[in-house]
């Protein structure tokens, strides 16, 4: 256990009173999951979800009555989110649990890309021997299952959390088996948030194209509404199905499946319920004949508006080229895709993410603004990683960009061998 989680956390964590505590000492304690806790004292909802979480675990650790089967199996680790470390301090002693030390920062940078986290305060549960990740929100866990019955939260097949009757916008209810050898999507969105409904008159048109072409596909909606109301409403715009909004238990699973942080998110699935794309938002955006439908994933993206929400998930490289043409994009986009393809194999294998999105991007207006925003020189065929979430930048101005250019560079980003420059 101690090297899977030690790649992750580093070799010592600090207790609450300052404390070294070896990462190698949890195998010791029996523990088998670890939840990393993304959050800021200052922060109001996390001052709210720490009392929350620090008696769940009180209970789940035996330190109150009605521990959980697993009482001594859980660790928390908190991985902050503070900029002075007087505050960092104050609030690491008035928490139960482990921290990162503050002066990792490097890592908790790390961290916070590994796992994509985009808002606070967030939970993530991983597999102590593995690292691998078990629940991407934490949080509803500790809503849905106070007491730590269902531990350790491990995810199951979509068949089995979207089991149960599903809705038509006519009352027309159907059961769940229906949508079995079909590709699905599950729409998470609501009437309240603008660009859902934006995405939803987009999708609607997707949705017919998909079925008029004979493909047997469904959508799922599940709603993140305020009220029964609103949710009919919303969903008598809708041709698709939905789960019942009565049903919050199930669509609090569907949510804790996919590790939903925002709305609204279209998640593609095959017709064995495996995940194809976690970007259908994009994809329907970007392709909206349907042609490249079910959307598999390319290894490198051209940059455009619709996409570009994703400069925000992570690291991420982007060649920008000196063209408009569409045939000096393409051959950009073949001179970095080995690479990509590479990258990607590799944390696949490691049932992970890759660590890196891969893009190529022109000349036009909302390239410019990005090169404005990141203070890039104008030079071109010009290759950086930005890291938004960290507000850094790597930069490789070279005349001429070579395929050993390009796996160098980003060889050098993954091993920490580059020198940042602030955005």
């Amino acid at each position: 256990m101690a090297g899977a989680l030690a790649e992750v956390l580093g070799e010592v964590l600090l207790a609450p009173d300052g404390e070294e505590v070896p990462v190698a000492a949890l195998a010791a304690r029996g523990v088998s999951l670890v939840g990393l806790y993304f959050g800021c004292s200052l922060s109001g909802p996390c001052a709210q979800v720490g009392a929350s979480l620090a008696a769940f675990y009180g209970r789940f650790r035996g330190e109150a009555a009605g521990a959980g089967a697993g009482a001594q199996r859980l660790e928390i680790v908190f991985v902050s989110a503070e900029q002075e470390q007087q505050q960092w301090q104050e609030a690491v002693r008035a928490m139960p649990w482990l921290a990162l030390p503050f002066a990792d920062k490097r890592r908790k940078l790390k961290l916070w890309n590994k796992y994509r986290v985009s808002n606070i305060p967030s939970l993530i549960f991983i597999d102590a021997s593995t690292g691998k990740v078990v629940c991407r929100n934490g949080l509803l866990v500790i809503r849905d299952d106070p007491e730590g019955l269902e531990f350790p939260w491990g995810p199951k097949p979509f068949s089995e959390v979207v089991a149960g009757p599903l809705l038509r916008n006519n009352g027309q209810s159907l059961d769940s088996n229906a949508l079995e050898g079909a590709h699905v999507g599950v729409y998470f969105s609501a009437h309240w948030c603008p660009p859902c409904r934006s995405l939803t008159r987009v999708l609607v048109e997707s949705y017919r194209k998909i079925k008029e072409a004979g493909q047997k596909f469904e959508i799922v909606f599940v709603s993140a509404d305020r009220s029964e109301d609103s949710f009919k409403q919303y969903f008598s715009e809708m041709p698709w199905l939905a789960v019942p909004y009565a049903d919050e238990a199930r669509r609090s699973r569907l949510n804790r499946l996919y590790g939903i942080q925002g709305i609204p998110t279209l998640i593609v699935l095959d017709a064995k319920g495996d995940v194809i794309t976690r970007q259908g938002r994009v994809e329907v955006l970007n392709d909206t004949e349907c042609r490249e439908f079910p959307w598999h994933p390319k290894p490198v993206l051209e940059l455009t508006d619709s996409n570009a929400v994703q400069l925000n998930e992570g690291p991420c490289l982007v060649l920008f080229v000196d063209s408009e043409d569409d045939g000096e994009s393409e051959a950009a986009k073949q001179l970095i895709q080995p690479i990509a393809e590479k990258i990607i194999a590799k944390y696949k294998a490691k049932d992970e993410e890759a660590p890196l999105l891969f893009f190529v991007a022109g000349e036009d207006d909302m390239t410019d603004s990005l090169r404005d925003y990141t203070n890039l020189p104008e030079a071109a065929p010009l290759l950086t990683i930005l890291d938004m979430s960290a507000r850094a930048k790597y930069v490789m101005d070279v005349e001429e960009i070579t395929p050993e250019i390009v796996e160098a560079f980003v060889s050098n980003f993954l091993a920490d061998k580059l020198k940042p420059e602030p955005i």
